[in-house]
């Protein structure tokens, strides 16, 4: 069995967790595969026109598979990973509905205030993020990695929003690859792990 995102001390004897597979890897691949493209749109190395595109994979496997995981880990009794894959599904999902919905309106009625809303937007799932990487400390390592490096993406995305700086927003990509590079990671060791049974990688 997977151990990153194990939350043992909650479950009681009753429990029948046996019954529901991990959930864990499915929204560490979710959220890295997602985060990965995004990621290559902000470091410049796909060009912005194509960022739309990244909506297809923020509604599908970003948002609704994670949010599933989510589900799946509250059923488990896993505060942590059930808060986690909630929380980035639901990020997807607005993410989706910002881009493809409201920034189009925001262009038509305020402009000049877009760079400044989403600069909050992305500060907010940073505080988030970052409380989060506290208590992932309780956690593997592999999983405080992922955190460490999303708060600092979202940070660095947030700071080169408010500043409408490419330079900061290009740096925040480099660092958000990192972080699905991170979370990708974390997928494979949490899957190869529970699928063979015996800990052939290091988390």
């Amino acid at each position: 069995m997977s151990r990153a995102f194990e939350d043992t001390a909650l479950r009681t004897p009753e429990q029948p967790a046996a019954l529901i597979a991990d959930p864990a890897p499915l929204g560490l691949g979710a959220f890295g595969i997602t985060t990965l493209v995004l990621s290559l749109v902000n470091a410049q190395i796909l060009p912005k026109a194509v960022e739309v595109g990244v909506m297809s994979l923020a509604l599908t496997f970003g948002g609704l598979a994670q949010l599933l995981a989510g589900m799946w880990a509250f059923r488990r009794g896993n505060t942590f990973a059930a808060t986690a894959f909630s929380a980035f599904g639901a990020f997807w999902l607005s993410f989706y509905l910002l881009v493809v919905v409201f920034i189009p309106q925001m262009k038509a009625a305020a402009p000049a205030d877009i760079g400044n809303f989403v600069g909050w937007y992305l500060l907010a799932w940073g505080i988030f993020t970052a409380y989060m990487t506290i208590a992932s400390l309780a956690g593997a390592r592999a999983v405080q990695a992922v955190f460490v490096l999303l708060t600092a993406t979202f940070v660095l995305l947030a700071i080169g929003s408010f500043a409408t700086s490419t330079g900061i927003t290009q740096i925040g990509g480099i660092v958000g690859i990192l972080t699905a590079a991170a979370a990708i990671y974390a997928s494979f060791a949490d899957v190869t792990n529970a699928t063979f049974k015996r800990r052939v990688l290091p988390t």
